[in-house]
């Protein structure tokens, strides 16, 4: 059977205890923790990409990106009450689901953190040696880009990953106090963004509105296309719950944190599309059968030589304001993002290693990963092998698709967590729920029914590098876990 091994409540509640993280986090904390791990590469890179899939129909993909975030959000917001420990959608399908599922789960938020963070460094280093190369002190292009992307070794993208590891081990709530500075500053720039690139759209440039159409299961162009490449832009909201533990009175904070957060980044998301694509126009560069090319490939890349379009920008939202005549706030802008998204890059990190601390507590993971430093309070084994491991990978691999590959374990996540909710509602209706799911059993079929939307319209290589992860974690699990679980002990 899929469902066995399901760990009682009770039972994580009381492992949490045994070995447990300080709680430090207050309300407006959680808030901002979630705003910085989402408003980032996002919004500040992937907009160009969105529009060259769906124009000025991005803004759906926004809307259909959120209204799925939405959703499950309500249901991590029930679990996260009901159970405040570290894990997120692991712990709660541990509960729920049972040990394999469980086991999937974490190891997909693995995908989700890891890949994400080293996305986020290599985004951060575009920005960075973009800067650098302005003011003529450019690193040699061996150090600007990865051997994989067709440079050496990217140090920047690097480097920006160790430093935030070793903010990390210092402590929660230190990280914590540097993340709101950063959060100011991004919601300072959209701000400005939306203040001047608002009062310059003009309706003739949604038109036509939908050039991709609505996208097909195979993915790439459309509006669900967007979506699903856009959904990273929601990605990291699900990490205010893997910080339950570290939360005072975290059945009132945890959902204020993660509805608030959501809620914020939304609004700023539509904004910002509606004034990128009406101000300069987002239509896409088509090929020679009408229909828009795929992003990053060399058909894209020769259609966008020595072209001014919004959808050939790697930097977007900079590059709006300077066609807008607006050159130093884009430069600003530009400097905003360099500030900012070691915020999420901070964030993804922060989930990875607290998902993999909760399972190693568990014993599917070796022991050494749960330590806890002494003096910081933090699970600095894990962080810094994590650390290393998003470091490394940055400094290599390119940004490519690996937002859609991030995306398809974020989305098995939610679909778990979704399924969980309303198991729970049946087995245990009796259960203290200090935040519940309103018309649960709409909203939760309707999150899963979402996320299996936007999974089918990912790229197949994202499908095809979930699946080859998940076969890995299967077979992690059956040399390690299977015998070493807490659970398999306790039953032997």
């Amino acid at each position: 059977m899929i469902f066995w091994r399901v760990k009682p409540l009770n039972q994580i509640l009381e492992t949490a205890e045994k070995k447990s993280l300080k709680r430090q986090l207050g309300a407006l904390q959680l808030t901002l923790l979630g705003i910085g791990a989402v408003i980032g590469t996002g919004i500040f890179v992937l907009t160009a990409e969105a529009g060259q899939k769906a124009g000025p129909g991005m803004m759906l993909a926004f809307v259909i990106a959120a209204v799925v975030c939405a959703l499950a959000a309500l249901a991590y917001a029930e679990l996260a009450a009901m159970v405040p420990v570290s894990g997120s959608a692991y712990t709660y399908t541990y509960g729920v689901l049972g040990e394999l599922v469980a086991w999937i789960v974490g190891w997909a938020l693995g995908l989700e953190y890891g890949i994400g963070a080293a996305v986020v460094c290599v985004g951060w280093s575009g920005y960075m040696n973009g800067l650098l190369k302005a003011n003529d002190i450019a690193l040699p292009e061996f150090l600007r880009t990865g051997y994989f992307a067709g440079g050496g070794f990217d140090l920047l993208a690097f480097l920006i990953g160790l430093a935030v590891t070793v903010l990390l081990v210092i402590g929660t709530s230190k990280s914590a106090r540097v993340n709101s500075v950063l959060v100011a500053i991004k919601i300072v720039a959209l701000t400005v963004f939306i203040f001047l690139a608002i009062p310059a759209v003009k309706s003739s440039n949604f038109e036509p509105f939908l050039p991709g159409g609505w996208g097909n299961p195979l993915g790439g162009a459309g509006v669900l296309g967007a979506a699903a490449s856009i959904f990273f832009a929601y990605v990291g909201f699900d990490a205010v719950s893997t910080a339950a533990e570290e939360t005072k009175n975290p059945n009132r904070n945890i959902p204020i944190g993660l509805i608030g957060s959501l809620t914020v980044c939304t609004i700023f998301y539509l904004l910002v599309g509606y004034g990128a694509a009406g101000s300069v126009g987002a239509q896409p560069m088509l090929g020679a059968n009408g229909l828009p090319l795929d992003p990053g490939t060399p058909a894209m890349a020769a259609a966008c030589a020595g072209s001014e379009a919004l959808v050939c920008s790697k930097e977007p939202l900079a590059h709006v304001m300077r066609l807008l005549g607006h050159n130093r706030i884009g430069d600003w802008i530009g400097i905003a993002a360099i500030l900012a998204l070691p915020s999420v890059i901070l964030m993804m990190m922060f989930g990875q290693t607290r998902i993999f601390f909760t399972m190693s507590r568990d014993g599917l993971l070796p022991d050494a990963l749960s330590k806890v430093h002494p003096r910081f309070h933090t699970p600095h084994v894990i962080t810094i092998l994590t650390g290393i491991v998003v470091s490394v990978c940055a400094a290599l691999f390119p940004v490519g698709k690996l937002a859609d590959t991030s995306n398809s374990g974020t989305l098995l996540a939610f679909a778990m967590v979704s399924i969980g909710v309303l198991i729970l509602r049946k087995q245990q209706p009796d259960r203290a729920r200090p935040f519940r799911t309103p018309f649960a059993w709409i909203v939760c079929p309707l999150a899963v029914a979402g996320c299996a939307l936007l999974f089918v319209n990912l790229s197949m290589t994202a499908k095809v590098v979930f699946i080859t992860w998940a076969a890995i974690g299967l077979v992690l699990y059956r040399l390690y876990g299977y015998r070493r679980s807490q659970l398999a002990n306790q039953n032997a």
